[in-house]
């Protein structure tokens, strides 16, 4: 009897270990851990790209410039997005569709980036209209990043909602 109960502890304890959920909170923490350095990064590159935008350069360096910090911009959303997928699902009532919004929203932002990137390398920089056609892609990649933001003071989950609002990491 006494082995039934210990094998039905660990068989408890082993099926606890191996759930694919987290806690609201502990699910925030890593996805917030997960978005720091991401947001950190995207704001850095979106510094650059305006400081770009106002410096005076050839065409052929503005380019290069700009191409180069949306394909950083790119990664730096691809490795945000494989992170908050490796945080799997949170434990909360629609856990599946709240984890499925946050990765759908850094593939939306990736993408973003990787049309401005293929945008900018596509421009011709020996035409007069070269910095307007500037323009219109970093237009469009702002436009396409709005459609893709993702807002925690929406969340259909009070826990995961609570848990955004008051952890450190996340502020």
């Amino acid at each position: 009897m006494r082995a039934v109960r210990m094998i039905s502890l660990v068989l408890v304890v082993w099926l606890a270990g191996c759930s694919s959920g987290h806690g609201a909170q502990a699910w925030a923490a890593s996805v917030c851990t997960v978005l720091a350095p991401w947001r950190s990064e995207i704001g850095t590159l979106t510094t650059r790209t305006q400081q770009q935008m106002t410096t005076r350069t050839t065409p052929g360096q503005a380019k290069e410039n700009l191409a180069r910090l949306f394909d950083g911009a790119r990664a730096a959303s691809e490795e945000a997005r494989a992170g908050v997928e490796r945080a799997g699902v949170p434990d909360v009532s629609g856990g599946d569709k709240i984890a499925a919004a946050f990765v759908g929203s850094l593939t939306g932002m990736r993408d973003a980036y990787g049309t401005a990137h293929d945008g900018i390398e596509a421009l011709d920089t020996g035409t007069s209209t070269f910095y307007d056609q500037v323009a219109d892609v970093v237009e469009r990649l702002d436009a396409e990043y709005a459609k893709s933001g993702l807002d925690t003071s929406k969340l259909d989950s009070v826990e995961l909602r609570q848990a955004f609002e008051s952890l450190p990491e996340c502020q």
